[in-house]
């Protein structure tokens, strides 16, 4: 769980530590807060949070207002990586079981989707065509998540999102058939779309 706590204007280090905020007054309270909450960047309504109002306090025309964010910590992409990382073995591979628990599926689908048996995943998850698998999957998450800025939107995209240049297909579906690299190619003509 983290907190995330915003201010327009905080009277002092211990409010801001202790997570009271504090605002002017406005008829529209809640309104106002929350409009000054999203200005800042520091409450996106949009994401996928909760908020909830611990403490408000009105004193003349100040309110103090205590917020706590609850939300999944979003990783960066470095620190999904390493925990992908294989701790069971000395060699630098990716763990298909923890690949596996990132993206919510199971074996037997990583499986279908690298070509290999069912039994090659758990037995020799080591193996070349796996980590060859693995390895592709993770380039196309790594570049939709330099694009999004969240890993988990970038997972979301990678296994959910259907590409009309592709006929519809998903990247995980593209990536699976072999074509990380279009996919790539894509990503990256998103990106100079957005910049251009």
């Amino acid at each position: 769980m983290e907190c995330g706590y915003a201010s327009m204007m905080r009277q002092n280090q211990h409010a801001k530590k202790c997570g009271i905020i504090t605002y002017r007054f406005d008829t529209d309270m809640a309104g106002w807060c929350a409009r000054q909450l999203e200005k800042r960047g520091q409450l996106a309504w949009h994401s996928l949070c909760a908020i909830n109002v611990h403490k408000v306090c009105v004193k003349g025309d100040i309110m103090a207002l205590a917020i706590k964010q609850e939300s999944t910590p979003v990783a960066s992409f470095d620190q999904f990586m390493l925990s992908l990382r294989d701790p069971d073995s000395t060699a630098p591979i990716v763990s298909a079981r923890r690949f596996v628990d990132a993206l919510h599926i199971d074996l037997q689908t990583l499986a279908r989707q690298a070509h290999v048996h069912r039994n090659t995943i758990s037995r020799m998850p080591g193996s070349e065509s796996v980590q060859r698998f693995l390895r592709e999957a993770l380039r196309v998450i790594r570049a939709a998540t330099e694009i999004s800025g969240d890993v988990q939107k970038a997972l979301y995209w990678y296994r959910n999102e259907p590409l009309p240049v592709f006929d519809y297909k998903t990247a995980e579906q593209l990536v699976s058939e072999e074509r990380a690299d279009d996919v790539l190619r894509y990503i990256a003509s998103l990106e100079v779309g957005a910049a251009g």
